[in-house]
């Protein structure tokens, strides 16, 4: 096995928020099912990985049962699903062990949010010394909102706010800094030869 498929941050925690209906990209769980098929049907591996932040009370927090897969993505009985406290997949978890076991080279990452989790997991990715492939349009993230806005601004206020980047330039601005630099970015049918 030389490739890993790694499906970051799709769960419910996500989608309690009201930021969910500013999600950039509606066919993110389908493209991501088809790579799952995909990556199945190849014998890669295939991870899932969760963010919790225990104790902190909100939707991130175990104890809340939102930290679980979306209900429309089930992992198979043999497919690992680990759970990190930082950004990447790799620094609190066992990720890099576990591909080392398997003899994967490479790894396509996918999943929430376009610039955070799955960009610092494709960064970190490629200094460990994996090939790294993006696939961008597998990915979803949401506006982000100026620095200096109110933290409990509603979305409403922070689609109105001029400074808040959009999702879309966000998304860009991560194809621009990984491509070439840290990873290979493809989108899902390119990925999959359709």
């Amino acid at each position: 096995m030389t490739n890993a498929l790694i499906v970051i941050d799709v769960q419910e925690s996500f989608r309690a928020r009201p930021l969910w209906r500013t999600l950039d990209n509606p066919a993110l769980i389908g493209n991501i099912q088809r790579l799952v098929e995909a990556a199945r049907a190849n014998g890669e591996l295939v991870v899932w990985v969760l963010h919790a932040e225990p104790g902190s009370g909100g939707l991130f927090d175990p104890a809340n049962g939102q930290v679980r897969i979306v209900d429309e993505l089930k992992p198979a009985d043999d497919e690992a699903i680990i759970v990190k406290t930082s950004h990447n997949s790799f620094s609190t978890t066992n990720l890099g062990q576990r591909l080392t076991a398997a003899g994967v080279r490479s790894v396509t990452v996918t999943g929430l949010r376009t610039e955070q989790c799955v960009e610092t997991t494709a960064r970190v990715a490629s200094d460990f010394g994996y090939d790294v492939t993006f696939v961008t349009d597998a990915t979803g993230t949401f506006p982000i909102p100026h620095w200096e806005a109110p933290e409990d601004q509603s979305v409403e206020e922070l689609l109105a706010d001029p400074r808040t980047l959009s999702a879309a330039d966000v998304t860009a601005r991560t194809e621009y800094a990984l491509a070439v630099r840290f990873a290979t970015v493809r989108t899902t049918d390119d990925y999959l030869g359709v």
